[in-house]
Formats: C-alpha cells, structure tokens, sequence
C-alpha cells in the first residue's frame, strides 16, 4: 500500500528562518541580562552616592563630619557610626534594623563594606570614603564585583581608570586604622596608598569625596 504523504525533512528556506527566530530570542535574553545587569549597577551607584550625601548633610547640620570629633577637618578620631546612626535621616545609607545598623552595601550575594577615614599618604588630611568587598578589606574584588566598582568609578569620573581621579583603587589593607565595624573607621598610613587599576589585585576602592586629588 501506498503511502500517501512522503516524508520529508526541513527546505532550507524554513531552516533559515528558524535560526532566524533563534537568533532573535537569544538576542533579547542577552539584551535583558545586559539590562537587569546595568540596572544593579545603577542601584549600587545610587547607594554609594547615599553615603556622600550622608556625610555632607551631617556636616551642614553639625558643621563637622561624621567621626570628627575635634573638628579639625579629618575623620577618624571619633565614631562614624555614633554619628550617622544618631543623625535621624530620613533616608540613611546604612543597613539593618535600629540597633543593628550595618555600613554595608548589599547587592544580591554580594556585600561591600563602607569605611570613612583620612588619608595618611601624599593627601594627607584629605577624607576619604572606603569601600571593600569585605569587613576587613582582606581580600580582592573579583571580576562581578569589580563591575559595581567601575560604575561607581565612572559616575565619579567619567571613566573606569582607578589610578587616576576622585576614585582610585588600592591593592593593600588600610594599615593606620584597621577597618573597624563598630566605628565604621579604617584609614592608611603615610606613603601607603598608591592608586592602582581596578582589577583583581585591588582591595579597595578609595574615593575622595571633600577635596580634589
């Protein structure tokens, strides 16, 4: 018996347009990974700038900064965290319930931790912001944390250079003031810093945030 319908695979005409099809579909889940991952980005920037906001709103309310006890300009001889944390803001840049605040950043399963201090080296006196990928800024930045960084680079500088500008990176520990979660200080010792790209031998991220570099 006959059949009555031969079997037949795909023409090259249908072929094509079902890779097309691939293609298109691809194409807009890479756009979107690329669209979820500049919209994190943009919320770590967001969070970072909180913290400069921060500051200088506790300055024009107190004229001193947080953790400037003696009000000569530099912070680290008092307690940053007693003095955020005390302010009453309305939006505050920290993390965690009241009594558990945290000076922390938390992106997914990613946290940075957020360090005010001066800087001992050839800027001596010059505040700056200290963000590291952990509470003691042991340990390196890896590439997807590096990306939230650059961000934050480039909405400072207009570019991701870390050696150059406000926002500079460092491959070494901060060593006058070891990071402290309870102050919420940590700073480096005179001649330490010397800024270098931010890749992965980078620990932190300075950034400084009251007076040109």
């Amino acid at each position: 018996m006959k059949r009555l319908h031969e079997e037949r695979g795909f023409t090259l005409i249908e072929l094509a347009i079902v890779l097309v099809i691939i293609g298109i579909i691809l194409g807009a889940v890479l756009k979107g990974q690329d669209l979820i991952q500049n919209a994190r980005s943009k919320k770590f920037v967001n969070k970072g700038r909180a913290w400069e906001v921060a500051i200088w709103t506790f300055f024009d309310r107190k004229g001193r900064f947080p953790g400037d006890s003696d009000r000569d300009g530099k912070i680290g001889d008092g307690n940053v965290k007693t003095d955020l944390t005390g302010a009453n803001f309305i939006n505050p840049p920290y993390e965690g319930a009241s009594g558990s605040e945290t000076n922390t950043i938390t992106m997914g399963s990613y946290t940075f931790y957020v360090f005010l201090g001066t800087d001992g080296g050839a800027d001596a006196g010059k505040n700056v912001m200290i963000i590291c990928k952990d509470s003691g800024c042991a340990n390196a930045f890896n590439n997807d944390e590096l990306t939230y960084i650059e961000a934050l680079d480039v909405s400072i500088d207009g570019s991701a250079n870390g050696q150059d500008g406000q926002l500079v990176c460092e491959g070494t520990t901060p060593d006058a003031t070891a990071p402290n979660t309870t102050s919420w200080v940590a700073a480096y010792a005179s001649g330490t810093i010397t800024p270098d790209a931010c890749n992965t031998s980078a620990k932190a991220a300075i950034y400084y945030f009251d007076a040109k570099r």
